[in-house]
């Protein structure tokens, strides 16, 4: 599996992440009252899943899949936005 198709696995790992966070906060929020301890705990755990994006890297030039100059989105580039590289491998037909 090429790292664009491991990026994007990780892209969709994350929004399934983010949908568990906002559930988890909201049934803390409706049976226990507001918490910010909740609200905490949803933050670092989304932190701490997200700590692999990190490693989507380019393979030829090093450049992160999900950075786009300073800015971090959430779905990878297919192609490098340094070197040029193509990352995601052409579908058989």
């Amino acid at each position: 599996m090429n790292v664009y198709e491991r990026a994007r696995r990780h892209a969709w790992f994350m929004a399934g992440a983010l949908l568990l966070a906002i559930l988890f906060v909201l049934t803390i929020d409706r049976f226990f009252g507001h918490s910010t301890i909740a609200f905490g705990i949803a933050i670092v755990g989304l932190v701490i899943a997200n700590s692999r994006m990190l490693g989507f890297n380019c393979p030829r030039c090093g450049k992160n899949l999900f950075f786009r100059g300073l800015l971090v989105v959430p779905w990878p580039n297919r192609k490098c936005g340094r070197c040029g590289a193509q990352l995601e491998q052409p579908k058989d037909r």
